[in-house]
């Protein structure tokens, strides 16, 4: 019998606010999408979407093949709770659509699942999709998804690691790609179950994302973490650091300063906020990944030396470098936290971050609510500016990334 996995969720903007639902059908064991579904249904809530959604899912399967095992996976608690016979369903407009969902295969052949929202972003991207349409007065067309081309591009294999991860310059690819292996359970952005919408959401807090300047280690890619030697700014850092200090003082929009602990970075920061004449508070969770015995070492002296340590890590981001380091996992823990704490410290205010390349990564990712392998699609240069803005319905917007304009 072959088995298959719906992936089903819809979404209203507005709730009830004009509404779309997105499917796909997977092959349970190869891992192939086999069919997509989207619609816009005009103005409906969330959960007559999602339940549009399971409905579509489900008939897709069944086309595919009606004798099928199907393993339905939704993010939405109401739906899979209702279907699964553990909770009533009292709402009227829910009533009919739980019933034609139950009939379109065997309750036999087929089980429910809840899963957190973002291991349903193939499903979610799609009912996104058709929302769009329907603003545009138009319906979805399949021939125009790019969720299975990002789904796809999840799965795409990277070239061989040159270099430290963490920095696109070192080409450390395959080990920026073990990430995706498994997603860490952290408190990511949460996306919010509704659109932009029309409502006055006030000032974002915005934080510019200034990644340090040079090193005496940085020009030759070597690992250069929270637990080697703190090396503070070479010659060319410090002229960085200037020239960054003089662009974000002429833009006058910074309001306050907080900085990793490590050297290079408050050197940095005290750079930028003597210009702006402010004083640049410490964050302890902003530091950059603690690399252990590596610190200092080249990706190929890594290798030479602590050549299966250096796999098992390549392996697992749970997994932390050799002699007690720290693994990506963890670090995005941290980061995530700290980026709580510092919203709650500056709302509505434009803050300066001034960190390293694995936290700003980190922070632009889940702004945008990327897969973690996302975190080694981006090129961020030393004294680099990124900005994200961050809205009160749990929206955030990323504004800039990698801009070294400021140096030339």
């Amino acid at each position: 019998m072959p088995k298959f996995v719906v992936e089903a969720d819809g979404g209203s903007r507005g709730n009830p606010g004009p509404a779309g639902y997105g499917a796909v059908v997977i092959d349970a064991v190869t891992g192939e999408t086999l069919a997509e579904a989207a619609e816009y249904i005009g103005v409906a809530t969330n959960n007559v979407a999602e339940y549009k959604g399971l409905i579509a899912g489900l008939k897709a399967a069944r086309t595919l093949d009606p004798a099928a095992d199907v393993h339905v996976r939704m993010d939405s608690k109401l739906v899979v709770e209702q279907m699964s016979g553990r909770w009533k369903i009292k709402h009227p407009d829910m009533k009919p659509l739980a019933a034609e969902a139950a009939r379109i295969l065997p309750a036999g052949q087929v089980r429910y699942e809840w899963i957190p929202r973002e291991k349903n972003k193939h499903a979610d991207r799609l009912a996104n999709e058709a929302m769009d349409a329907g603003k545009k007065g138009k319906q979805w067309e399949p021939s125009r998804s790019t969720a299975e081309l990002g789904a796809r591009a999840r799965s795409a294999a990277t070239p061989a690691p040159q270099g430290p991860p963490g920095d696109a310059a070192a080409g450390a690819a395959r080990a920026r790609a073990a990430l995706a292996a498994a997603s860490p359970a952290v408190p990511e952005q949460a996306a919010p179950s509704v659109g932009w919408g029309s409502a006055d959401l006030g000032t974002p807090a915005t934080f510019v994302l200034l990644r340090h300047g040079e090193t005496v280690l940085t020009p030759e890619k070597r690992f250069s973490g929270s637990g080697g030697s703190d090396p503070a700014l070479s010659a060319v850092g410090r002229r960085q650091a200037d020239a960054v200090a003089t662009a974000l003082a002429a833009r006058g929009t910074i309001e306050a300063v907080v900085s990793s602990p490590l050297l290079r970075c408050r050197e940095t920061a005290d750079a930028v906020a003597t210009r702006l004449g402010l004083e640049a508070s410490v964050e302890d969770g902003l530091r950059e990944t603690d690399f252990g015995a590596w610190e200092g070492m080249t990706f190929a002296e890594v290798r030479e030396r602590y050549a299966d340590d250096l796999s098992a890590w390549l392996a697992s981001p749970d997994v932390a470098p050799t002699g007690g380091g720290e693994s990506f996992a963890s670090v995005t823990t941290r980061v995530a936290a700290t980026r709580t704490t510092l919203l709650a410290r500056h709302p509505g205010r434009t803050v300066l971050v001034v960190t390293h390349v694995t936290p700003v990564k980190t922070l632009v990712r889940l702004a945008l609510g990327a897969p973690p392998e996302s975190l080694f699609r981006m090129e961020l240069s030393a004294a680099s500016l990124s900005a994200v803005a961050y809205y009160a319905d749990g929206n955030a917007s990323l504004r800039l990334l990698n801009d070294t304009s400021h140096l030339r």
